[in-house]
């Protein structure tokens, strides 16, 4: 029997021997390889802290002692080591585990976090509250990566613990080098200088000095240390356990250590992989929303030299590697720090430039406030680009992109595009970088955009997709919403009733036309994969009443509750956003209020 099967908890790490913890560790890794490849997730960073999260286990008692991850998805060594070996078989798959940490999978996990930078700001607060109470004998610890001090929130907590010489809290630094990409900016060339000071010393004593930054702050140090080297780790470790003070625990780790395609790979050493099964399906018909965009943008670069891309930490996922490589000049990667980046893009719009920032859109709410306050409060062109917007799902409750839309709506003079396919993609990009009269953004989800749905007219700038004789119901449909709005449509005709269905391209602010058009329908559905919670469909029906048309409207779209993980298709069709739901809903509807029904043959592009 393997030796990691034989465990059932953390505690019985203790008691084994340096040999059996490095057959340990190579079992781990065997595990992770298997598993995380045959399901997809984020490998490289787990094979990194294999010996970090065993030390961790060894010289900490979890639960009683708390460990945070920042970020969570570096947790699967941890649930490993606290009895979750079974549901790696189901990894990010729904009824599986989760592939970041979770509350609801074991009392080991804490917090949730799946944005970096926020776990030293928890381990402040748990400090603080735990010497309020005066328990000294439960440890506070906070595992946070190099890339994550690229962050402003990671210096907040750093300033306030620096302040606080009277709390106990570890603050382990595992340092790889590097986020999804190799770390940028000034804190990783200090802690490059860092590790190349003497390891041998006590807290405090390496690597310090006036250049130590943690130092200067008023932390303790210890390190840098060998994070593959679990002797090492332990002891340092346990010198900081018994410390009176804050102190930081500066770990070198390797990401994707142990396997050779994560070592070669310079750019982001596999830091998510594919599952086995799509990695070995044939080639897609379609191209994903991503590279259409990073095509476009190359071209869009290459006639206008005023346009400059920026991103956080994520050149290769948000699709600028292709513009980076073609524009180094022009292409701006500021680290974890959607806050500075969005400020920086309203600096570079000052200038006389036309940036594009490419974010996730769960991570773009991080830049909420300077959205509002610092690009739309000065009419800045500036064009944020939201990749991964509505459900992502396998990723789970934090890294869904239904919250973008909520927040764009209430920016005055922000201009929000969402396409339907690849070629509405390239039109819509190419419309917001020549708006030089404020900001504009562009979302579009996670995955293929599929073939394109033409359109067969268009009016005030809406697309008309479908035109059904009669004026049953107006379907309004949100970018690749379209196409669960023809189908829709098709169950509504073979029921007796007419749609026509339409894709505003620009789907905020609301169009004035479509307000029109809706006045003329006995009823109105909206179709999103947003919250419905400051929605689109929430925009247009108090559109509709403040022009004092009665037209009915239901929106159809996701909940305001944190969504479980799971496929995209699975989320959808969990909360009601599929054909056969929302075609009863609208029957139910129009049964209810007695509407009349057409039989005539509906009009579309596809007939």
């Amino acid at each position: 029997m393997a030796l990691l099967e034989t465990l059932t908890g953390p505690g019985e790490l203790r008691g084994l021997s340096q040999g059996q913890l490095e057959t340990l560790a190579a079992e781990i890794r065997a595990l992770l390889i298997e598993k995380v490849g045959a399901s997809g997730g984020h490998l490289g960073p787990n094979l990194g802290v294999v010996e970090l999260t065993l030390a961790l286990h060894r010289v900490f008692d979890s639960p009683k002692d708390t460990l945070l991850w920042d970020t969570g998805h570096q947790t699967y060594v941890h649930k490993l080591l606290t009895g979750r070996q079974a549901g790696f078989d189901r990894l990010r798959a729904h009824g599986g585990l989760s592939g970041y940490a979770s509350r609801a999978e074991s009392p080991h996990d804490v917090i949730e976090n799946s944005h970096a930078s926020t776990a030293l700001s928890y381990a402040c607060g748990l400090a603080k509250a735990r010497a309020l109470a005066g328990v000294r004998d439960r440890a506070v610890v906070a595992v946070v990566g190099d890339g994550a001090l690229t962050g402003g929130l990671a210096w907040e907590a750093l300033n306030n613990l620096g302040g606080r010489p009277d709390l106990r809290a570890v603050l382990v630094l595992n340092d790889n080098g590097r986020s999804y990409e190799p770390t940028v900016g000034g804190i990783a060339a200090h802690l490059g200088r860092l590790r190349g000071a003497d390891s041998a010393g006590g807290v405090g004593d390496v690597g310090g000095g006036a250049g130590n930054v943690f130092e200067q702050l008023g932390l303790a140090y210890r390190g840098p240390v060998d994070g593959h080297d679990t002797s090492a780790v332990e002891e340092a470790l346990c010198a900081a356990r018994t410390a009176d003070r804050p102190v930081v625990v500066h770990v070198v780790t390797e990401k994707g250590r142990g396997w050779p395609e994560a070592e070669a790979n310079q750019l982001d050493r596999c830091h998510v992989v594919r599952a086995a099964s799509l990695a070995s399906a044939a080639s897609p018909t379609s191209p994903s929303w991503t590279s259409v965009f990073g095509e476009e943008i190359v071209r869009i670069g290459e006639q206008r030299t005023d346009v400059v891309a920026l991103t956080a930490a994520m050149r290769e996922p948000v699709g600028l590697l292709d513009f980076g490589r073609r524009f180094p000049d022009r292409t701006f990667d500021v680290g974890i720090a959607e806050q500075h980046a969005a400020v920086s893009a309203a600096g570079l719009a000052l200038g006389g430039l036309h940036p594009v920032l490419a974010l996730y859109a769960t991570f773009a709410n991080r830049a909420f406030d300077q959205l509002l306050m610092d690009v739309a409060l000065h009419r800045c062109p500036v064009t944020l680009v939201m990749d991964r917007a509505g459900v992502t799902g396998d990723d789970g409750p934090s890294h869904n992109g239904m919250w973008d839309l909520s927040l764009c709506q209430a920016v005055p003079g922000l201009r929000v595009a969402a396409p339907r396919d690849a070629t509405r993609l390239r039109e819509l990009l190419c419309e917001a970088v020549a708006y030089d009269d404020g900001p504009t953004a562009l979302r579009f989800p996670k995955g293929r955009t599929g073939a394109d749905i033409p359109a067969l007219d268009t009016h005030a700038g809406i697309d008309v997709l479908r035109n059904d004789p009669g004026r049953d119901v107006l379907v309004v449909t949100a970018g690749p919403m379209a196409r669960l709005g023809l189908e829709v449509a098709d169950q509504l005709y073979a029921q007796g009733l007419g749609a026509t269905v339409v894709d505003p391209r620009w789907v905020a602010p609301v169009n004035p036309e479509l307000v029109n058009v809706a006045a003329h329908y006995a009823r109105t559905v909206t179709i999103e994969d947003n919250g419905r919670t400051g929605g689109m469909g929430a925009a247009l029906s108090q559109a509709l009443g403040d022009a004092g048309v009665r037209t009915p409207l239901r929106s159809f779209g996701l909940p305001q509750t944190f969504l479980e993980h799971g496929s995209r298709a699975q989320v959808l069709a969990r909360y009601g956003l599929s054909t056969g739901d929302i075609a009863r809903q609208i029957l139910a509807d129009a049964g209810a209020a007695g509407g009349d029904r057409r039989t005539d043959r509906p009009t579309t592009a596809r007939n």
